[in-house]
């Protein structure tokens, strides 16, 4: 899961809040196996914690309680590099000629891959550049 998705699903002022809300409690709350990035709880966690993004962010506590709430959920795994991530990386970077800001999003692609996930739930359409990835937009689809 891309980090718009659990931004939308924490932040009540955020676009697709009830939508995304209700697809993440359902993976949290089903045993069905599902994952989130490393990357992707860093980026929550700042994008929700920054005043310059929301004139109220959310307090340091709330943003902790969420990422604690998640990784409770019985079928969640956090994808973290492993052997073979500086691999799969570098094929991504070279392919897709990534530099750059798109560097977060291809370390992303890059631990799906690593992990063998097939699809990934994101309203960000920059990721079409990994045609190996199966991209899902879960507010929309």
């Amino acid at each position: 899961m891309d980090t718009n998705i659990l931004v939308y699903a924490h932040r009540e002022d955020a676009p697709f809040h009830a939508a995304a809300l209700r697809r993440v409690t359902e993976l949290a709350e089903n045993r069905s196996a599902w994952a989130i990035p490393w990357p992707c709880i860093h980026e929550f966690f700042s994008v929700v914690t920054n005043p310059r993004i929301y004139g109220v962010p959310t307090p340091i506590s709330l943003a902790i309680d969420a990422v604690m709430a998640w990784m409770e959920a019985p079928g969640l795994t956090l994808l973290a590099e492993a052997d073979g991530y500086w691999r799969q990386l570098q094929s991504i970077l070279t392919a897709g000629r990534i530099m750059g800001a798109q560097v977060h999003d291809a370390r992303i692609a890059a631990l799906c891959r690593l992990h063998g996930v097939r699809e990934l739930w994101s309203a960000d359409r920059d990721f079409s550049r990994f045609p190996d990835l199966k991209i899902v937009n879960p507010l929309t689809d």
